[in-house]
């Protein structure tokens, strides 16, 4: 018998240029009894061609993986919209912090060094020229004599 065909779809099938039809004719050829005629060089493929025949995936194939498995279906993650945006909370956060001890850090600097005492002494000092000179003296004297007429005499009160 020639093998010359089968060797040419053999180099078609390895190209992956066989159609179905010719890969059916290989599986034939393969799965023949009488093996003792065909040459080493093409026998060496017959396991191949025999599982294909043997075992087809079918349709129930997921199901029997996954039996074999042990888990009937994947599971999905369920993902919420607080966890979505969670390292966005997180970074936010995080912009905070630093924002407010860069604010603290440059508090002593906006406010200058000076020694306290001596700051307290200048706000005490302050607080004390301005409780005294509240008022200018045209306004202190406007105030008595606005007292003086407002304020009625004690001989009213008497009668």
């Amino acid at each position: 018998m020639d093998y010359k065909y089968i060797e040419q779809l053999l180099e078609r099938y390895w190209q992956g240029e066989t159609t179905l039809q010719e890969e059916s004719i290989l599986r034939c050829f393969y799965s023949q009894s009488d093996i003792q005629d065909i040459p080493e060089s093409i026998l060496q493929f017959r396991p191949l061609f025999l599982i294909e025949k043997e075992e087809p995936l079918g349709e129930d194939f997921d199901n029997r993986i996954l039996d074999m498995i042990g888990d009937s279906r994947p599971k999905a993650k369920v993902i919420t919209m607080t966890s979505r945006l969670m390292p966005l909370f997180k970074a936010a956060a995080i912009v905070a912090i630093i924002i407010t001890l860069v604010n603290a850090a440059q508090a002593p600097w906006n406010y200058g060094w000076d020694n306290p005492k001596d700051e307290y002494a200048k706000f005490h000092q302050q607080q004390t020229d301005d409780s005294v000179n509240m008022l200018n003296p045209v306004q202190a004297e406007n105030i008595g004599d606005t007292a003086k007429a407002t304020l009625p005499e004690a001989s009213q009160f008497i009668e």
